[in-house]
């Protein structure tokens, strides 16, 4: 059973789940997940997940929780030493899993930045047994130097952000001057674990680096065994939307684990598979105290949004003394989980409900912390019953909180679910939508659509110049394969074509089957407001121009349309999602 919860860390409250078995033999042990760093935690959520129950059904109690400042845990001082806080975390939850499963030792499971702070949490608790190190920072100095040529490759072109405080960017994520003078000190070969520790670390295959540590934590006394498998990459470094659960990697941690057990341990379970390519078994979910994350200005809950605890939320509502404005619902971006694409979920929800908003962050059902419907596989992008799983949250939110407008909010896939849910005519006020990529989607079609592949293929064209000398030149030297050319021209004129065509018809009222213009104007006239933005250069834009046309127009001040130069699509780069998240706020009325 996993049970959503929050506990203390010092003058922090975390974010959890604790994963309980059916029994606890007290001369057992139990584990603590500590994840890894921005991007990689949001691409390893899923297989985090797995890890963790792949544990318990080994009647092993397993904790997995949020950092302070990250997730969905409490915010942190913008210049505080996170790597000092974070490891005063890993002990509160150290001390929570003892709690909790009535265990006294504890086993820390560790994922690269993760497995760095595991070691420094073990020298200061002498309750920690064991370590399992996947991919593990050895070297902070080395670590420092990849997360600056990450951060120079992602600014090309612009500045920095907080060139002078010494702040770092890394993918969405801030690490703190002070943050990065530690990890700058910290070289885990000057670091001696304690020989009562036992330790596995499992190296990716394909980028081995741990193996001379592992052979010298051997020499200096400590039992350590070491692996080198597959998936480390396909967990950790790869879009959440084709990340894969590192199946032979937990296999190994079962091994291990199982061999430290106590002879004849009650609480074995199988570890079946909701999804075989998964490795994800779904357990029932439940609520368990402590109360939630609460300050002066919001109040956040863990919620389940249906009676069988299949889709899962957290939900900031403003002060008892505030009343509600409005309601807001924001759901997954592709298959990131509900803190959103850099956690601007979680930062656009708390800074709605300042301002007197209840807003939701919830996963559909498949993806993030909400369970897989039977016979669905897990981490679908398009689940067919999205709309029907915003339909649920629209209704659990107004019976809680009462008949206020309520406001959609999605990025890329989610933009999609949103603009469905406003065409079926869910009670919303408002659809925002943000970097759509498609209009139309159905199952087993590619995330990208013909015609989105198309229109980025005539960007590409158009950025090779195709009217200037040097293409000319590379194309009779044959650099260029000219039947790229005329597929990006003739796409070009058909996509013209068929807008003109559909255009006419409309201006006819002619009905016409599958037609964006004719569903948004349905919207419009029922009296939702749609707003779109897009990054600069985002085919979205195009596609949306060119499938809608004059509806766009007949709509008028129904319907806005944002452009954000400078930005990615999931807008990773504090600037521009700054701009982002005031547009939204002033879309949503929100005064900031």
């Amino acid at each position: 059973m996993a049970e959503a919860l929050y506990f203390d860390s010092g003058e922090h409250r975390l974010f959890g789940w604790f994963h309980r078995p059916l029994s606890v033999d007290a001369k057992s042990f139990a584990v603590v997940v500590c994840k890894p760093f921005g991007y990689e935690a949001i691409c390893a959520h899923r297989s985090t997940r797995a890890f963790s129950e792949a544990a318990v059904a080994l009647g092993i109690p397993t904790l997995r929780f949020d950092y302070s400042g990250s997730g969905d845990s409490s915010e942190i001082s913008p210049g505080a030493d996170q790597i000092a806080v974070w490891i005063q975390d890993i002990n509160a939850a150290v001390r929570e899993v003892q709690r909790l499963g009535g265990v006294q030792r504890v086993y820390l499971l560790g994922f690269r930045l993760g497995a760095l702070l595991a070691v420094l949490a073990a020298e200061r608790c002498e309750s920690i047994a064991g370590l399992i190190l996947i991919a593990p920072i050895l070297n902070g100095p080395r670590f420092v130097r990849e997360l600056r040529t990450m951060r120079l490759a992602a600014t090309i072109g612009t500045e920095p952000i907080h060139k002078e405080s010494g702040v770092m960017e890394v993918s969405g994520f801030l690490l703190s001057a002070a943050t990065m003078g530690t990890i700058a000190g910290v070289d885990l070969k000057s670091h001696r674990i304690p020989a009562f520790c036992e330790v596995l670390v499992i190296d990716g295959a394909s980028l081995p680096i741990a193996r001379a540590w592992s052979m010298d934590l051997e020499r200096n006394g400590v039992d350590a065994t070491y692996r080198a498998l597959p998936g480390m990459v396909e967990m950790l470094m790869t879009a959440p939307q084709f990340a894969a659960v590192p199946l032979q990697m937990i296999a190994a941690m079962r091994e291990w684990l199982a061999q430290r057990r106590p002879q004849g341990s009650p609480g074995l379970t199988a570890f079946v598979s909701a999804d075989p390519k998964s490795g994800i078994a779904t357990p029932a979910i439940t609520l368990i105290p402590p109360g939630p994350v609460q300050s002066e200005q919001f109040v956040e809950r863990a919620i389940f949004l249906d009676p069988e605890s299949m889709l899962f939320g957290i939900v900031a509502e403003p002060p008892a003394n505030v009343p509600v404005k409005g309601i807001v619902i924001l759901t997954n971006a592709g298959a990131d989980y509900h803190i959103g694409a850099s956690g601007i979920n979680v930062l656009l929800a708390r800074r709605w409900a300042r301002r007197g908003y209840v807003a939701l962050r919830m996963d559909l059902a498949g993806l993030g912390d909400s369970n897989t419907r039977p016979g669905r596989p897990d981490n679908e992008v398009f689940p067919p019953a999205a709309v029907e799983d915003l339909g649920v949250a629209v209704n659990w939110m107004q019976t809680r909180y009462g008949n206020h407008d309520i406001s959609l909010v999605g990025l890329c896939s989610g933009a999609f679910h949103v603009m469905q849910a406003a065409f079926v005519a869910l009670p919303a006020k408002r659809a925002i939508m943000v970097n759509p990529e498609t209009y139309f989607w159905s199952e087993g079609q590619s995330i990208y659509g013909r015609q989105t592949v198309e229109l980025v293929r005539k960007r590409n064209t158009q950025r090779t110049g195709l009217l200037s000398q040097e293409f000319w030149i590379r194309l009779m030297r044959g650099e260029i394969d000219v039947r790229y050319v005329l597929g990006a021209y003739s796409e070009r004129l058909w996509l013209a074509l068929e807008s003109r065509l559909r255009d006419t018809a409309r201006r006819l009222r002619i009905p016409l089957a599958n037609d964006l213009g004719t569903q948004l104007e349905a919207c419009g006239a029922r009296g939702v407001r749609l707003t779109f933005v897009f990054a600069s250069g985002e085919p979205g834009l195009d596609l949306l121009q060119l499938q809608a046309g004059i509806s766009i127009a007949r709509l008028r001040d129904r319907c806005r349309i944002h452009i954000v130069g400078n930005a990615d699509h999931v807008f990773s780069k504090f600037a521009s999602r700054k701009i982002l998240m005031d547009l939204l706020s002033e879309e949503l009325g929100v005064l900031t």
